[in-house]
């Protein structure tokens, strides 16, 4: 049987699309990052592993389950568990986007647990927030090769504090979500700018 649907393709040309925009821009060096959108039987659109994110196709978007187990034989990004352990725990998200950026790059570096943001107009282009008078706080944690034990750290803090919109691995990139694709790439694209604020804000300068 055939699991990839009209809805499976349509998901894979809106990462595609995605993966064009954020390569145009820098953020997904080399074969770095990874990108999933979640279907409506519950299944996962996610990037194959070690695949260019500028020039992807339909056959670099393969289909797991929600437990993160290959549908069609392909192998998905080793960090699928990142993924699929926020469906689980938000069921409002829709698709994220995971860029291996210079400025979430630089921003661990700079300001080691997290990075607050706030007083920024641009603080509206986050789900859910309608004024500029907004604090958010975006975690920084310590990368790590065990993925299993990063989700598990990722989950902890997520039992405390549930209202974040992103996360950055230090030294790696940073991981967003949303009710869509675009509106996902409409977080992603914001927190490149605010992040690129406060790291030139406190005197660190871009190449």
């Amino acid at each position: 049987m055939n699991l990839k649907t009209d809805e499976f393709f349509s998901k894979a040309d809106e990462l595609i699309d995605a993966g064009r925009f954020i390569d145009s821009k820098g953020w997904v060096p080399a074969t770095s990052g990874n990108f999933s959108a979640r279907l409506s039987d519950g299944n996962i659109a996610i990037t194959v592993s070690g695949r260019h994110k500028g020039q992807l196709l339909h056959d670099d978007i393969m289909l797991i389950d929600p437990q993160g187990q290959s549908l069609d034989g392909q192998k998905p990004s080793a960090e699928t568990l990142l993924h699929t352990s926020l469906y689980r725990r938000f069921p409002a998200v829709q698709a994220i986007l995971h860029p291996h950026s210079i400025n979430a790059t630089l921003a661990a570096r700079l300001f080691k647990s997290e990075i607050v943001l706030k007083n920024y107009e641009l603080l509206k282009a986050l789900a859910d927030i309608d004024t500029h008078e907004s604090r958010v706080s975006i975690p920084i944690f310590a990368n790590d090769q065990n993925i299993p034990r990063l989700a598990t750290q990722v989950e902890n803090f997520l039992d405390r504090n549930s209202d974040i919109h992103a996360y950055i691995i230090a030294g790696h990139g940073f991981y967003t979500w949303g009710r869509s694709v675009a509106e996902t790439l409409r977080h992603l694209e914001a927190l490149e700018f605010l992040f690129d604020c406060e790291i030139r804000l406190h005197g660190v300068k871009q190449p």
